[in-house]
């Protein structure tokens, strides 16, 4: 029996190899599939943000509105002071 006993243990010993490995697999995508979806979020904003400014720029949206919407959103000084809007007090 000693050496099925040390088979059993060899095999459990591969099986927590394995599930480490597993699990650091799955660890690499998720952190991967994150990764890809910051970079879609921040792209969707450039893109809107660049719409918006062309329209302001043709005419199509008043620049008034847009720093309205700026001045209603923003509350961070350093995301103001981006806009030339007073700071909040």
């Amino acid at each position: 029996m000693p050496k099925l006993d040390e088979r059993i243990s060899a095999l459990e010993g591969r099986l927590r190899q394995l599930k480490a490995k597993q699990q650091r697999v799955e660890a690499r995508r998720r952190a991967i599939d994150s990764r890809r979806a910051r970079k879609e979020d921040t792209r969707r904003k450039v893109l809107v943000g660049a719409i918006v400014l062309a329209r302001v720029e043709h005419g199509r949206l008043p620049e008034t509105e847009l720093r309205g919407w700026l001045d209603e959103a923003l509350e961070r000084v350093d995301d103001r002071a981006l806009f030339d809007l007073p700071e909040r007090r």
